[in-house]
């Protein structure tokens, strides 16, 4: 059966290969964007595009509105949307944190509790927030970042306990180093030193993380809540 799936920064990376997985399994999918222009292989494949900045309330419930009269009632959340700004410590600003942290953790809720209305109505609902390996394990220079990531974890259990009776589950995937734009521009010293760590010994591929998600949004994942599933090659192991 298609269902109603809402991608928040589903316009590239990451993003966008959760969002193609759900299209291309016949979901009726819409995914935000806050800039740029919606990439054309979503359009080919029927995807709604919808233009918000989650840090924005309004434009929060205006995207909902839109999904809503398109695609009816979200029924699955894929919260991924989120921004760093990498800094030390001693040169991170206040702003530096607190924007990265009000995107990426009051974001997420904001998105969470908006979607929450009609999976309550509807009794049931599936939930996935995309964390990181270094919300885990933590990373020199990305103390908000960290911090921001580490914060959904908490935030899914708290719902997962708090829902968990309307059959509303709240999972978090935790990538680590994946094959993007971002990653590619690294200095290829800093990628040989980045996969040394990866016990796999390579970047993991962005449909690996979709594979994952989209089955945490399965039928066959509909006993599983509050857990974070790591996909980062075992990077992260022990944490």
């Amino acid at each position: 059966m298609s269902r109603s799936v809402l991608v928040t920064g589903g316009n590239r990376g990451i993003g966008l290969a959760i969002a193609r997985a759900f299209a291309q399994a016949g979901d009726k999918v819409a995914y935000t964007y806050r800039s740029g222009e919606p990439p054309a292989e979503l359009a080919d494949l029927g995807c709604l595009a919808v233009r918000c900045d989650i840090t924005d309330s309004e434009q929060v419930e205006q995207a909902y509105k839109e999904v809503e009269e398109r695609h009816g009632p979200v029924e699955v959340l894929v919260a991924n949307a989120g921004i760093t700004k990498d800094q030390l410590l001693m040169r991170m600003s206040e702003e530096d944190f607190t924007s990265v942290v009000d995107t990426n953790l009051t974001g997420t809720f904001r998105v969470v509790k908006r979607a929450n209305k009609a999976m309550l109505r509807a009794r049931k609902g599936r939930v996935v927030l995309i964390s990181s390996v270094v919300g885990l394990m933590g990373q020199a220079g990305q103390a908000n970042y960290s911090a921001s990531k580490s914060a959904l974890v908490g935030l899914a259990r708290s719902l997962a306990r708090e829902l968990g009776s309307r059959n509303i589950t709240f999972n978090v995937v935790a990538p680590g180093f994946v094959d993007t734009d971002m990653t590619r521009e690294l200095p290829e010293q800093t990628r040989k030193e980045f996969l040394s760590r990866v016990p796999l010994g390579r970047y993991a591929e962005v449909e690996e993380i979709a594979g994952v998600v989209r089955f945490l949004s399965s039928d066959e994942a509909s006993y599983i809540t509050g857990a974070v599933i790591p996909v980062d090659g075992g990077l992260g192991m022990g944490h």
